[in-house]
């Protein structure tokens, strides 16, 4: 687009300013931080405290529920997908707008709004009541965590597959039938493998929020429940450990960089 490269190169240089500001310093404080003692000499106990019984149930907890998460959201956004897909463009912007209006809003506020909704004396309880029907217990509990993860990062799923089926041309699947394949052989062998880089990207922009998170835990599970995330918060902000919180925080950078290989992988072999 630019011809002189000295002219780009200075159209890029915010870029690279916020990048450096942003990224790469917390970044290398992070690093910093987590493999030296406050001695500031090298270690690699703050990363090893990860075996440790407490940080690894409260890292398997975090995988257990950003898994669970990630299950639901893509089963309810492949579906979504399809839909999106084959609409006209009038009503797909109509439904695409309805789910992603709620991301305008505050995170915390959206998460707020479950704690009203799923509290013992909350909205759906006083609705269950009204009408003599049993109450139900979910706020505090994995399942409010859960709740409140899938409705924060469905979105993130929903479009990557969108995208992903809005690619297929239609003359494909018409040939697949043409070819004697039924509804589901079509949807096995064709559909869901041309759509396996934007489920994978799905997957990778759900999980990983979902793995890191510590304020949808704090918020729906009363404090109570304490997920990786919620350590690594407690060690900056509580014991202001931070040679630790970083440590920490490392290995959870290592599920970040593996998600980060297979998604590019995939793009790698979609591009072939």
């Amino acid at each position: 687009m630019f011809k002189d490269p000295k002219r780009a190169h200075a159209l890029a240089s915010p870029y690279f300013v916020w990048a450096l500001i942003f990224i790469l310093v917390p970044l290398g404080m992070i690093l910093w931080y987590g493999f030296t003692d406050d001695a500031g000499a090298v270690t690699i106990r703050n990363a090893a405290a990860i075996a440790q019984p407490e940080h690894l149930k409260a890292l398997l907890l975090a995988i257990e529920l950003a898994v669970i998460s990630t299950v639901i959201c893509f089963l309810l956004a492949y579906p979504l997908g399809m839909i999106l897909a084959k609409n006209k463009m009038s009503s797909q912007g109509i439904i695409t707008t309805i789910f992603i209006l709620p991301m305008w809003m505050n995170f915390l506020l959206r998460t707020f709004s479950w704690m009203t909704l799923l509290e013992n004396h909350g909205v759906i309880n006083g609705f269950l009541e009204k009408f003599h029907l049993p109450t139900v217990h979910v706020i505090n509990t994995p399942s409010a965590i859960v709740i409140g993860m899938v409705y924060n990062f469905l979105p993130f799923m929903i479009m990557p597959i969108y995208n992903s089926l809005a690619k297929i041309d239609n003359n494909v699947i018409n040939a697949a039938r043409d070819l004697g394949a039924n509804a589901v052989q079509t949807f096995l062998r064709v559909t869901l493998p041309l759509t396996v880089p934007g489920i994978i990207s799905g997957v990778t922009m759900v999980f990983i929020p979902a793995l890191t998170t510590f304020a949808i835990s704090t918020m729906l599970g009363g404090s109570k429940i304490l997920l990786i995330g919620n350590v690594i918060e407690q060690e900056f902000t509580l014991t202001y450990d931070w040679h630790l919180g970083s440590g920490l925080s490392v290995v959870l950078m290592i599920f970040i960089v593996i998600n980060m290989i297979v998604q590019a992988l995939s793009e790698k072999n979609d591009e072939l």
